[in-house]
Parts: structure tokens; sequence; C-alpha cells
């Protein structure tokens, strides 16, 4: 029997043998196919190696639905809990909705003040949503739902490619039930848009080098062949120039972050690709160029337009993007030094981050099982000599993405000493699941005693896994226990497989395969679910039923030594990270309040004859009262109250052309370091030195129409 069964429909062509070097004792040769067979799609060892150029059976094609439609319904349900999850972001959607220059910068308010601290491409399709469908919770999440049925879809697309779709499904599964990834699918932080670009970027990758598996093959011999290959020639660089094209809006969702998985797509490419080593360079010269288009041209038109007619770039202490890009949102968050920045408590860094405290029960599910199966696979590579054949290429090439997408970001994660949130680690939750589905497919393909006992370990581990994490986390325990045992003897069955696989009929190994996967995903799967039942909102959430920072549900121990919960940097707390609510529903730091009804009233009264209904100190107090009122409220400060924006020149110009109407006293919000925190202060200063100050509903407030005689 072929040791790669890659689909259940036979091949149309027959993969020749023997293999031209001896195979390992008593282990199946691994073919080497001929170039008919190379081109042969569909087949051990054609480019189209996952079938997916040969009609899907029934049962695949239900299973895909399944898979959507679950995911579709996991990431909608009770959504409109989650109120306006960040309002920060929230507050910037709905500003982007009244103005097409808040649109186009990313700006906290339609008067445009001032941006937030990331670019704007996360902040668009919602905007959009809320300008077609009206300002309530479900215009402003649901995009980001949708956008991660369409994550789990490209991964299942891209893993297919080269291991098959029931592998696909696998991994699409994993992905889907990650906590922390249906945490950011079900917010409006940029990862969940990050995450569907880096995965598109990936999925390209891999068909540019299954392209050039097909633009490579020399056996064209009918006339006019010369100028087909040539057509084709092209295929691998249109998938490299769209690749770059989604890792350069990843740059404009979340600046550097898309671009550290850069050099390993590049690398995929570099090492895998069939086209001449000149060619290759070339092509990855392309991409490389994508990428700066569609990235650059945003960046050349802030650094650009003049800046006193745009508005202040957020998070920054100079108006530039640049020092955004490399300060504040770059080295800063590696090393520490981020000026403007509200404090250092931000746990301790370390090569065990990722299985420590709360990160535990957001991401750690997969992590001890991808690490196994990754190293595998490099000794499958070599063992089966992979690289000869174009369906190895490909299926190494997404290896390579995958498993390098993890450990670089990763890696990058669990060493950074500035701003670190355990939702960071969304961003590896596709490639968990894709190594892992790759690996445990590899493995299933090999009938050998080896083969399956490494693939009952593999199940074990993960069963074991989420039987600790959830544990760790103090919820689920009879749950983690159950599926424990249900994995640990599903991976029993799968380590003694050479006894029963031939003699047993279909049925017995869908029903094996079927119990590893409840057992290896059900303790994630119940733990990621749980997170639909908890309203969360604010700066710094958890996945599961947590609602507080280092409460059970968001993880307490960990695998490894290291601390427990963390809590926010300087002391901040609350319900699910939010700061202190001040009277009247301003918000803080971490989250925005809710305006009581004197306050929404006194706002919105001749709101339309003022660029600003009012000002106040701080992104999260402005967007409470913005949000409910949906006119547009300066964020003196920006996200931590310590951007130098506006100057008190600046502020004082604009009540002097009676452009604001109220400032709304912060009650002391602001962060520590930067110029800005001085500029707040003294904004607050004069305002109260020469302004009234009056009370609606309890929160302090200063008409600035009507200054003091």
């Amino acid at each position: 029997m072929n040791s790669l069964n890659y689909s259940a429909t036979p091949p149309a062509v027959p993969v020749p043998s023997p293999t031209p070097y001896p195979p390992a004792s008593g282990e199946p040769a691994f073919p080497v196919p001929s170039a008919a067979a190379r081109r042969a799609p569909g087949r051990p060892g054609g480019v189209g190696h996952s079938s997916l150029a040969e009609r899907p059976t029934l049962p695949q094609r239900v299973s895909l639905g399944v898979l959507l439609l679950g995911t579709a319904v996991l990431y909608l349900w009770n959504l409109a809990a989650n109120g306006w999850g960040n309002a920060f972001y929230a507050a910037a959607i709905q500003a982007g909705s009244k103005s097409w220059e808040a649109f186009l910068f990313g700006s906290s308010d339609a008067g445009n003040s001032i941006t937030v601290d990331k670019p704007p491409a996360s902040l668009w399709l919602p905007a959009l949503s809320v300008r077609i469908f009206g300002l309530n919770s479900w215009s402003v999440l649901v995009p980001e739902a949708l956008m991660g049925v369409a994550s789990v879809w490209l991964l299942y697309c891209t893993v297919a490619r080269v291991s098959g779709r029931w592998v696909g499904i696998v991994a699409g599964t994993a992905l889907a039930t990650t906590p922390v990834a249906l945490l950011m699918f079900r917010y409006d932080n940029p990862e969940a848009l990050l995450i569907l670009l880096t995965v598109a970027a990936c999925w390209a990758v891999v068909r540019a080098v299954q392209a050039s598996a097909t633009a490579a093959d020399p056996s064209q011999g009918a006339a006019g062949a010369g100028r087909l290959r040539a057509r084709r020639d092209h295929g691998p660089v249109a998938w490299l120039l769209l690749a770059g094209a989604c890792i350069g809006l990843g740059f404009l969702t979340k600046q550097l972050q898309a671009v550290v998985v850069l050099p390993t797509l590049g690398l995929a490419y570099l090492t895998l690709s069939r086209a001449g080593w000149l060619k290759r360079v070339a092509h990855l010269a392309a991409a490389a160029g994508a990428v700066v288009v569609s990235a650059g041209w945003w960046v050349a038109l802030v650094e650009l337009w003049p800046s006193g007619s745009r508005p202040y770039i957020g998070g920054s202490q100079t108006d530039s993007f640049l020092e955004l890009t490399f300060g504040y949102n770059g080295l800063g968050r590696l090393n520490g030094e981020e000026d403007g920045s509200v404090g250092k408590q931000w746990g301790t860094p370390g090569l065990l981050r990722l299985v420590t405290g709360n990160y535990v029960s957001q991401i750690s599910w997969l992590i001890p099982a991808a690490l196994f199966l990754l190293v595998l696979c490099v000794v499958l590579a070599v063992r089966d000599r992979a690289w000869r054949h174009d369906a190895g290429r490909a299926r190494m090439a997404a290896l390579v993405l995958l498993g390098g997408w993890f450990l670089v970001e990763g890696l990058t994660i669990s060493l950074m000493r500035g701003i670190t949130h355990e939702y960071y680690t969304a961003i590896l939750a596709a490639p968990l699941a894709g190594v892992v589905g790759i690996g445990g497919g590899w493995l299933w393909e090999r009938r050998t005693w080896a083969s399956s006992i490494c693939l009952g370990a593999a199940v074990a581990i993960v069963a074991a896994t989420g039987a600790v994490v959830l544990v760790d986390a103090g919820w689920g325990t009879t749950w983690g226990v159950a599926c424990a045992v249900l994995g640990v003897l599903a991976a029993v069955a799968l380590a003694v497989r050479p006894l029963w696989a031939t003699r047993l009929p279909r049925v017995a190994a869908a029903t094996v395969l079927g119990a590893a996967l409840v057992g290896a995903l059900g303790a994630q799967t119940a733990f990621a679910a749980s997170t639909t039942a908890v309203a969360k909102t604010g700066s710094i959430i958890y996945a599961g039923p947590a609602e507080r920072m280092g409460a059970p549900g968001g993880g307490r121990g960990g695998f490894g030594a290291g601390p427990g919960g963390q809590g926010a940097p300087g002391g901040f707390g609350g319900r699910n990270g939010q700061a202190g609510q001040a009277a009247g529903g301003a918000g803080g730091l971490l989250g925005a309040g809710t305006p009581n009804a004197e306050m929404v009233t006194l706002l919105s009264e001749n709101a339309s004859d003022y660029r600003w209904a009012a000002a106040t100190v701080g992104a999260q107090n402005a967007a409470g009262y913005q949000l409910a009122t949906e006119a547009s409220v300066m964020p003196i400060g920006g996200f931590n109250g310590t951007d130098p924006s506006p100057t008190l020149e600046q502020f004082q110009a604009y009540v002097q052309q009676g452009q604001i109407h109220y400032f709304i006293a912060s009650g002391g919000m602001g962060g520590a370091g930067g110029s800005g925190e001085s500029t707040a202060s003294a904004i607050t200063a004069w305002v109260e030195a020469n302004y009234t100050a009056t009370t609606a509903g309890g929160t302090t407030v200063y008409d600035l129409t009507q200054p003091n005689a």
C-alpha cells in the first residue's frame, strides 16, 4: 500500500515504483513520481496534492459546511453582550462612519483631533458597516466575526492543499475553537484582521510554491507551448504579489507585528520553489514591492500631509507615524522604552511566558503537541526526502510558513519587555492549528508502527494538556478529565493501528479519529464556548468565563515557573480589566464608562453647532460619551492621556473660535510619562481657572462658551 494516502479517490496515474533509494527496514518506500505524475492534480506527488482540483466527496462537503456554519454560530452567539467591545476602537469606528477624513486617518473623533495609536485598516470594514447599518453593537462586531469565519476557511484551504481536505477540516476546527482566537474574533481590536491577512499571505505563498512547479514543468511539445509556459510563469508572481499585499495591509493593521512573519514567507518560497534561483529572488523582490506599495501609500500620505490640517498621530510624542512605528509600537514593545506609556508592569519576559500565568488558558492548549509534531515533521521530511517531489515541497513550504510563524511570533511575544497583553497570542492560533493538522495528517498517512505510536502520543499530549489547562483555570474539571480519558483511549487505539487498520471496516477508523478529535479539542472548545456567555469589554480581556484579571478562568498557574495572574500596570483593575469608573459614568484608562441620561442630554443639545460637543482627558473617557451621544468628543492626550495633543495654545484657540462646547473633568485620568501629561494638566488647570464648574448627574462639567466674568 502506498504510504501517502492523500484522498479516498484513486490516483489517475499510477505511482512509479520502486523508489530510487532503499526504504528503511519495515517501512514503506516514499515514491518519487515521474514528470507526468507531477502534472496530475489530486494525486500523490502532484501539485494538486490535496485533491482540491477534484470534486469533494459528500462527507467532505458536509463537514466543511458544518465547520464554517458552526464557527459562524459560535462567533455570533450572544455577540451583543460585548456591547462596544473596546470602546477606544469603537469610538474611532463611529467617527469613521461620520467623517471620511476620520475614516482615512483612523481618528478617534469626527472632529479629527487625534488618531488611535494604530494605523486605520482594522477600522475600515466596521466603519463601513456602521455607515450602512447605523451605530450598534452588531454593526461594530459582526465584521470581526465574519473575519474569523474567513480565517478558518483560509486556513482550511492552506492545509487542505498540502495534506488533504480532512486534515484541513481538523486544522480549521482547531483554529475556530482556540479560546483567545474566538475572543478576538468577537471583538473590535485589530487582531481579527491581522490574523485573516496573515493566514491569507501563507495561503498565497503555498499557492506560489505549487504554481512554480507547474511553471517549471518542461514537458510541452505542442506548438505554442512556449508561450503557454511563459504565461504560466506569471503564476508564482501573482500569488506572491497577493501575499505581499496582505502583509502590507497587515502593516496598516498592526504595524510591525505583521512584518515579523515576512522573513518566514520569503524563506519558504526561496528554499522550496521549483523556479530558478534568479527567478526566485526576482519573484520575492516583486513581493517586497507589493508590501511597500500596499502599506507605503498610506504612510506617505500621512507623512507628506501638512500636520496642521490632519489629525495628530496618537501614540507618538512628535506627531510622527514613523516614530509610532519604530518607537511606541516598535522597539519600545521589545525593550520596554515606550515614551508616553503608563507603566512597566507587563509580566516577566522569558521563554516560558506562554505557558505561565494568564497565558495558559488563552493559548497553551496546542503548544506542546505543536512543538512535538513540528520536530517529527522535520524528521519525516528528511527521512522521506520530501523535497524531491512537488507535493513534498508544498507540504514543507506550509510547515516552514506555519511553524516559522509560530516560532518567530511566539519568541517575540515571550521576550517582549514593553506593553504585552495575553490577547496578543491570538496571532499564534492559526499556525498552531495548522502545524498540528499537517503533522497529524502526515503521521496518519504512514501506516508504520513508529508513525502510529507518535500519532497516538500527539493525541494524548493534546488531551492531557487540555485537562491540565482546565484544572489550572479552575473551571470545567470534570469535562477536562472526560476529554482526557477519551483522548487517551483514542491515542492507544491509534498507537496500535497496524493491528487493526487492514482488518476492521473504515467506520472503525472514523470512530477512532472522531474520538481523538473530541478528546483532543473538546476541552478547549468548551472553554472557548464559555466566553460567549460573559460580557467582554474594556482594553484588557480574557477568553473563558473570567470577569476579572487573574480570576478563575483567566489562568492562575502554568506549566512552568512564573507568576500567576497578571494585573494591569500601576494597580489598575476592575471588571474585565477596566479601571474604576468615576461618577457619572466617566471611564478610566482601561475601559469606557456609560454616561448617565442627564449627561447624554446635555452633550446632545446643539451638538451639531460645534466641532466637538465636549473635550475630556483620555480616549476611553471620551469614547463613552461619544458612543452614547454620537457627537464628536475630543480625547485630550489620546489613549493614555499623555500625548501632547492638543497643546494648550491650540485648545485655547479652539475655545475662542467656539469649536468646543463643554469640558468634562476626568477625575485624575492620565498616565505616567510623556510630554502630553503636562499638556493635559495645563489644559485642565486653565479651564478650572477660567470657567465655572457645574454638575450634571454627578459629573463635573465646564461650559466653554461661558467664561468667568
